[in-house]
């Protein structure tokens, strides 16, 4: 994503404070080559170079960007426990890495399902966060007219699919997408997220047997953050080293706390997909909340190993030092940036508490094709109960 492309579609203010630090230290133009953290490993399929390229721009934006994402997700903590947000709510702080390298790869022909932590996806995949806010407070000028809530976010302008709350469902539903893709011969692919506790799932396997079959442009993309509710992978798979589990469509094992890699693999897949059929990209990456809302977290894992992912592999803290190390910015500056984006999500937290609650009537739309079904009757049909709009 370039930073002009990030300027244009923040609403609520514009990241100012990043166009005098590029001024001043490197031109956006200016290429830098950093190695990823850690190798990839890789199954049935040679891995990408651990050299990627980058510029100043770009690493100025995933530091913005993820910073919006770690404030929003820590603001919709707050909300809920003011229970402002009802419902469930899956904070996805901790894998900001994921949603932002993913996206730095592709285009927006390129189509994206998740399950039900998918606020930070949709942000990136060009939501607002007076959409976010308001969805998430069940108000009309919600991304899904907040009739979905926290795990129903949708985009379709920006090809972003929720959003779906049936584990592992939203599987088949890519790869759908992305046979849709190849007949139409529109040469973009999909990416259907789904995490370790949905891996395990007969649908993906049956989705995954018909997209190697068709060779459908379909990148299934596994966020590993160890933990499927309560349970530890260890726990509920035999062979955790889910890159491997497509057997014969190849994988990829991703740091998807490195953001950089994240593109990398993720520029990777898509090239590969186009050509070659379904990949399986495995992110090995981590969430600091707990699986909803209603989980402390604790409970299944120590606060020490908590602490010390934050430590060593915060996605934020680690572009953070890179910008640091290459003097694209000053720690002042970057704590500026931070203090920006604060006001940004207060300023739509405001908004959004402004946005009236949906009316009544909208319980009975978008149920029905338009047309179809706008009759409620009752068991007998000899008595009409109801005439839905």
């Amino acid at each position: 994503m370039s930073l002009s492309h990030l300027t244009r579609r923040r609403t609520l203010t514009t990241p100012t404070l990043l166009t005098p630090l590029l001024t001043r230290h490197l031109s956006t133009s200016d290429s830098l080559t950093i190695e990823t953290s850690v190798p990839f490993t890789s199954h049935n399929i040679d891995p990408p170079s651990r050299s990627v390229t980058t510029t100043a721009s770009e690493l100025l934006s995933f530091f913005r960007t993820m910073a919006l994402m770690r404030r929003a997700e820590i603001a919709a903590d707050s909300l809920y426990k003011a229970k402002l947000i009802r419902g469930f709510c899956h904070l996805y702080d901790g894998q900001e890495a994921v949603a932002v390298g993913m996206e730095s790869a592709i285009t927006r022909s390129d189509s994206i399902i998740t399950a039900y932590r998918d606020h930070c996806i949709f942000l990136a995949r060009g939501g607002t966060l007076l959409e976010t806010f308001a969805e998430l407070m069940g108000r009309r000028g919600g991304c899904s007219r907040g009739k979905g809530g926290s795990m129903h976010f949708y985009r379709k302008e920006g090809g972003f699919y929720g959003g779906h709350g049936i584990v592992g469902a939203q599987v088949p539903l890519g790869c759908g997408i992305a046979f849709a893709q190849k007949y139409l011969k529109e040469e973009s692919v999909t990416f259907a997220l789904y995490g370790d506790g949905a891996a395990n799932q007969g649908q993906l396997f049956e989705a995954l047997n018909m997209a190697a079959l068709w060779d459908l442009p379909a990148i299934l993309v596994c966020e590993n953050n160890h933990y499927g509710m309560g349970t530890a992978e260890w726990r509920a798979a035999k062979s955790p080293a889910y890159y491997k589990r497509g057997d014969y469509v190849p994988g990829l094992k991703v740091d998807g706390m490195d953001v950089l890699a994240v593109k990398q693999a993720s520029k990777f897949a898509k090239e590969h997909v186009l050509k070659n059929g379904p990949i399986i990209l495995e992110m090995d990456t981590y969430r600091y909340h707990g699986h909803s809302m209603s989980d402390p977290g604790s409970t299944y894992r120590t606060r020490d190993e908590i602490s010390g992912i934050r430590q060593e592999r915060d996605p934020v803290e680690r572009v953070r030092k890179l910008i640091l190390a290459h003097d694209l910015a000053t720690e002042k500056e970057l704590k500026d940036v931070e203090k920006e984006v604060r006001k940004e999500v207060d300023d739509a937290i405001a908004q959004a508490k402004e946005s009236p609650l949906p009316d009544t009537s909208e319980l009975f739309t978008n149920i029905y094709v338009k047309g179809l079904g706008t009759e409620a009757f009752g068991a007998d049909r000899k008595e009409l109960r109801a005439v839905l709009p």
